[in-house]
């Protein structure tokens, strides 16, 4: 069959199933074009997606920030060949890019989709995070901002294994989300083979419905059936719906339909399998636009002043942070706070206090933490994210996608290394800053005091993608006045003289043993520089690069293990060729215990007498015996 439709008004179901064989058609093609891809996935959700496209998304695709627009996040995004083709139908990509350009080099209809395409929120394919995220958008909409749109979410069957989508259920059914549709494709075959429950649609209805959702169990090739429950979806109250749909993966070729050993490959013989669907088609949807809903202006008041701690105060930076964060909130109205139920411990609770509004209790679901907090972001806000910095490693996986996805977001990890004492290993971040450092284009931040942390916290609102603040769980002195300015990329030079013979280097916590140390060896008459490296990414390899031309040593101390820290910040500064100091790595290589702070960072060999130490070994080190490297 070969037609070409432009369509200004709803389409029939006739034309509906005629749209979805279309869809199949174009995944067929696109994935044999590209040699590669996930035709099979795709065309178990036609009939899902043709209903949704036709009838029910409201979507200006010439205004994708349009605030009136629903959301669809393919969770199950190695089904891109079924998105793409549904950007053909409604005329926002041409059938020419779809068949020339999936999958290749440059292109933006890549292997799994991103937001290189404007249509599309946020990057998907590591399964178990679109359901989370979407959770967010809505949560966003229905509780912050009250905008008109609905979020729809296709699930692949496989993905319910993650625990990830347990989460975002067990939040939307809580905050009773009725603006958020999970469209569950059950086609019974994942990766390997049968799924764990395959086609036993009550299985997922039971435990769906427990978490206080809307539960409709269709034919998911029905499409009428597919139109009423998106009906009842939008007609439910109180309570998100999530459809349960019985489908066939590769539906429509005898050769692939519900057969193992497809996956993830283009089907044998594309040609046949085109004919058996019914030919190439050239349908056109006019999608539905948004309701008219006017753009957000988000105010505040730009003259609140940042907390101002004196210099000898004993002042926690989480402390510091929980203050900061709160006249941040006043300054800007787009700020919003996401706690993971430790915000009496991370200081974030203070933001409660004067924003209650926006401040989004997340409990100790990290995954669910970060995926609001993206979720936010593709609503125009900024969000905070907090929690124990060792409990943000559970959420590695969203914040590597969330540097796909553009998002940004930021992050604030407390109770980090050694330095908290007596709560043990398991509550200290020892891993952290090479988490966050390895992100795409993040800014990882790590400050000592008060005054510099309250600078911090703003200075993070302005730096483009993921932004990591670390802070500290004890109290520590205030070196830094409050007028004092912190650019990203920085770093603080505090002790510093023509015949230093050896440079410390600490942040947080070992700066100011660092500084202690200094004062021990200055009274055996050696002179050390003292560098606070605040800015942990990007680091400020120029002055890095000044002190090892004047010292030629370094001491590098961190409250971190030595993989991927402040040490191999400061090393990576000397790469391409600049002379490298010789240089002493102090970090966390013993599996900690339970024992005070200072007994901790004794053990530890990061306290000053160990800086000390590591000094005047190095001081005793002729320079002319170190290799050039």
């Amino acid at each position: 069959m070969n037609s070409t439709a432009t369509q200004d008004r709803v389409l029939n179901d006739a034309e509906i199933a005629e749209l979805a064989q279309q869809l199949r058609v174009d995944a067929v093609r696109a994935a044999a074009a590209a040699g590669s891809g996930h035709p099979t996935s795709s065309m178990s959700a036609a009939e899902l997606i043709a209903v949704l496209l036709a009838r029910h998304l409201h979507y200006d695709f010439d205004d994708p920030k349009n605030p009136g627009n629903d959301h669809l996040i393919l969770s199950k995004g190695h089904a891109s060949p079924l998105l793409y083709a549904a950007y053909v139908a409604a005329g926002a990509v041409t059938e020419e890019e779809l068949l020339t350009t999936y999958r290749k080099f440059g292109s933006r209809l890549e292997g799994h989709p991103t937001p290189k395409l404007p249509w599309v929120d946020v990057a998907t394919g590591s399964l178990g995070q679109g359901l989370p995220i979407g959770a967010g958008v809505a949560l966003s909409a229905k509780r912050l901002d009250d905008l008109p749109f609905r979020t729809w979410v296709l699930c692949g069957d496989s993905e319910l294994a993650e625990g990830s989508i347990w989460e975002a259920f067990e939040m939307a059914g809580v905050e009773g989300l009725d603006n958020l549709t999970a469209i569950l494709d059950i086609n019974r075959l994942g990766q390997r083979g049968p799924t764990r429950h395959g086609w036993d649609l009550d299985a997922y209805a039971r435990r769906i419905e427990a978490f206080g959702w809307h539960v409709e169990e269709i034919d998911g090739h029905d499409v009428a059936a597919v139109d009423e429950a998106m009906k009842t979806a939008r007609r439910t109250r109180g309570k998100p719906t999530a459809i349960i749909a019985r489908t066939r993966k590769g539906r429509g070729v005898a050769a692939v339909e519900d057969q193992e050993g497809f996956h993830g490959k283009p089907l044998p013989d594309a040609d046949a399998a085109v004919s058996e669907l019914g030919g190439v088609r050239h349908l056109r949807v006019h999608v539905q636009p948004p309701e008219q809903t006017p753009r957000r202006q988000f105010g505040g008041d730009p003259t609140a002043q940042l907390p101002r701690y004196d210099l000898g105060d004993q002042v926690a930076t989480r402390n510091a942070f929980g203050d900061a964060l709160t006249v941040l909130g006043t300054r800007r109205e787009d700020v919003v706070v996401l706690d993971g139920e430790v915000g009496d411990s991370t200081k974030a609770q203070e933001f409660a206090k004067e924003h209650p509004e926006r401040y989004i209790e997340c409990f100790i679901a990290e995954q669910q933490l970060i995926a609001t907090a993206v979720g936010t972001g593709v609503c125009e806000r900024l969000p905070y994210a907090s929690t124990f910095a060792a409990f943000l490693t559970r959420a590695h996986d969203f914040l590597r996608m969330a540097a796909i996805s553009r998002s940004d977001i930021k992050v604030v990890g407390s109770h980090a290394g050694v330095a908290i004492g007596e709560d043990g290993p398991s509550q200290m971040a020892l891993e952290d800053l090479a988490m966050m450092r390895t992100l795409h284009g993040s800014t990882v931040l790590y400050p000592c005091d008060a005054n510099q942390t309250a600078r911090l916290v703003t200075a993070l609102a302005g730096s483009p993608g993921i932004g990591y603040l670390r802070t500290t769980r004890g109290a520590t002195p205030v070196i830094y006045g409050p007028d004092e300015e912190f650019p990203v990329g920085g770093c603080k030079v505090l002790r510093s003289s023509p015949e230093d013979q050896v440079t410390l280097i600490g942040a947080g916590v070992t700066l100011h043993e660092a500084l202690a140390a200094a004062d021990q060896l200055v009274a055996d008459g050696t002179r050390a520089r003292v560098i606070d490296l605040y800015s942990v990414k990007p680091v400020d390899a120029q002055e890095l690069r000044a002190a090892a031309e004047t010292t030629g040593r370094f001491v590098v101390v961190e409250d971190h293990h030595p993989e991927g820290g402040l040490a191999d910040a400061v090393l990576e500064s000397f790469c391409n060729g600049h002379p490298m100091p010789l240089l002493t790595r102090l970090a966390v290589h013993t599996m900690p215990g339970s024992a005070t702070p200072d007994q901790q960072l004794h053990a530890a060999g990061i306290n000053a007498d160990a800086i000390a130490a590591a000094a005047r070994k190095l001081v005793n080190t002729p320079l002319t015996t170190v290799s050039s490297r």
